[in-house]
């Protein structure tokens, strides 16, 4: 009892010892501000630490003359983000007075500063350019410009900044949201055609039909917030704006025909035919060669389709494409023998009581090249659009 009591005293030390070493080699690297928050957490538990209390005091005063030196600065620069920055100092600071707050016994000690109302003053100032300088933006290019969709995606952060030091505020959501409305790159799937018309809907992949797969794909999967796919249908009937379009072609759907290539060796082998006994102790043996043909088949079906892609803005002209291939290799073997059956080897057996298998259905073998095709057309797809 009394080797647990002695091990439980020493872990509690320890723990004392180590909270207290760390803030203080926060205080010595001059990271005045989190030996404070620090400090004060650790005081919950024990208010009267002396080490503790000294080290939050010269703490609390060094990080308050760095804080406030560096608010002093900002108020002089030209830059307009000076708001923010000031915003930030006076955050760490009133970061300090709630961490203080909640130890009543240190607050007494301590004293701090309640910052809180230049944070309100300081938020608004902030909000308000961030919301200036995403109208800014807005108005540097019309959306058609080449540099437009760019100038709106910063349009479009610069509000979500305004948001933060004025969540809810009704203008800048709006203006972000019509930002991001200029900024995404809407994109167009069309159905995949094949050359002199439209595929057949029993063209699909695991059960779904292969564009709608491969948008849905691309929806959940896209990578970019800044760039949106739709199905053709999709986008006339929620009137989307249409960007880009990607236009698919099946050049070439290529279902083989069985076949057969047949190979044809001869097989002897030397056996036992008779056996003559002279005596008991006395047996003449006649040997004699036996022979086969045995002609193996090899039956194979080779299949291949190409997806071409192309990738047009909405005035028709030409940004990108690509092509995708997607091949099937089926094969199987069975033979077929004249001659001596006793010549022939377990593999050979084997061989020769293999049926003839057939191949897949024209449908299997084009769910898997659509298989391949998808999975490779939605990686690279994928890769160009987040360029943009």
């Amino acid at each position: 009892m009394k080797s647990k009591l002695y091990i439980l005293l020493f872990a509690g030390i320890s723990v004392l010892t180590l909270s207290c070493k760390t803030a203080s080699k926060l205080y010595e690297k001059g990271n005045y501000t989190e030996a404070v928050e620090l400090a004060a957490k650790k005081l919950q538990k024990d208010p009267d630490d002396a080490k503790l209390l000294t080290i939050i005091q010269s703490s609390y005063r060094y990080a308050v003359n760095d804080h406030e030196s560096r608010i002093r600065s900002h108020a002089e620069s030209t830059n307009e983000l000076k708001w923010e920055w000031m915003y930030n100092e006076y955050a760490s600071l009133q970061r300090m007075y709630d961490a203080i707050y909640k130890v009543p016994s240190v607050l007494n000690i301590v004293t701090p500063v309640d910052y809180s109302s230049y944070l309100v003053t300081y938020s608004e100032k902030a909000g308000d350019v961030r919301f200036d300088r995403g109208l800014s933006f807005m108005q540097q290019y019309d959306a058609r410009h080449p540099a437009g969709k760019q100038s709106y995606k910063n349009a479009y952060r610069e509000f979500q900044a305004a948001l933060r030091f004025k969540p809810g505020n009704r203008d800048a959501l709006q203006k972000m949201n019509e930002a991001y409305d200029y900024a995404v790159t809407n994109v167009i799937i069309l159905p995949m055609q094949q050359y002199g018309g439209y595929v057949y809907s029993f063209y699909t992949v695991g059960g779904n039909n292969f564009d709608d797969q491969l948008i849905r794909n691309l929806q959940y999967s896209s990578g970019n917030e800044f760039v949106k796919f739709y199905s053709a249908w999709d986008a006339r009937s929620q009137h989307i704006r249409t960007d880009q379009v990607v236009d698919m072609r099946l050049a070439t759907m290529n279902i083989g025909r069985y076949n057969d290539y047949k190979t044809t060796r001869k097989v002897s082998k030397e056996i036992l035919v008779k056996e003559i006994v002279i005596r008991p102790d006395s047996i003449v043996k006649e040997y004699g060669w036996v022979h086969a043909n045995i002609t193996t088949t090899r039956r194979t079906i080779a299949s291949n389709a190409v997806l071409q892609v192309d990738v047009r803005d909405n005035d028709g002209r030409w940004l990108w494409n690509d092509n995708f291939a997607g091949t099937h290799n089926w094969s199987t073997e069975f033979a077929t023998y004249t001659g001596d059956t006793r010549v022939l080897s377990a593999t050979d057996k084997q061989l020769i009581d293999r049926r003839a298998e057939f191949g897949p259905t024209e449908n299997e073998i084009m769910r898997c090249m659509l298989e391949q095709i998808s999975n490779d057309a939605q990686y690279r797809i994928k890769n160009y659009f987040n360029r943009f």
